[in-house]
């Protein structure tokens, strides 16, 4: 017999093999795991990328579409105010015509209403024209088209007395 511990340290050759072959069974299915892993990731990466992509061009578009709304907005506005400007001209128009047709009735502090007693025929004549005058000063107001007629107006005898602003632009009163 020899030496009592000459066996310690001695591992029989096949089973080196074994121990060798599992170890490579093992690193091979840990390498082929970590490229299916990275393989997979890099596919979910490239399927975001598409989601990106598609969501960009919709918020691109979003942002297109909020620009032109935008604009069509202040574009509106600038409209209202245009169109505020010319009812306040229309209303200061009619302010001074109103304020020139209470001079007429209240002239010399007479009494209407007597007046129309004494002389109904020349009244009930005056009233009516002046009542159509009124009615073409409504329709006026209401964006109907200067006549020809209107828009020549220049004397004192060829205007609609009941709103000479609205009626006939052309004309300036001499006082």
């Amino acid at each position: 017999m020899g030496w009592p511990y000459e066996n310690i340290g001695y591992i029989p050759i096949n089973t080196h093999i074994m121990i060798f072959g599992q170890l490579r069974m093992i690193i091979t299915v840990l390498l082929l795991a970590g490229i299916g892993g990275a393989g997979i990731y890099v596919m979910k990466l490239r399927s975001d990328n598409a989601i990106l992509k598609a969501n960009q061009l919709k918020l691109e578009q979003s942002v297109e579409s909020q620009k032109q709304l935008i604009e069509q907005q202040k574009q509106d506005f600038e409209d209202i105010l245009k169109a505020n400007k010319q009812l306040n001209v229309l209303v200061e128009g009619l302010k001074k015509d109103f304020n020139d047709l209470d001079q007429r009735f209240n002239k010399g502090g007479r009494d209407l209403g007597k007046v129309a007693i004494e002389r109904t025929g020349a009244i009930e004549r005056i009233v009516n024209k002046a009542t159509e005058k009124a009615a073409r000063c409504i329709e006026l107001a209401s964006g109907a088209p200067h006549t020809e007629e209107e828009l020549k107006a220049t004397k004192k005898s060829e205007i609609n007395t009941e709103c000479p602003s609205i009626a006939n632009p052309n004309y300036v009163p001499y006082e």
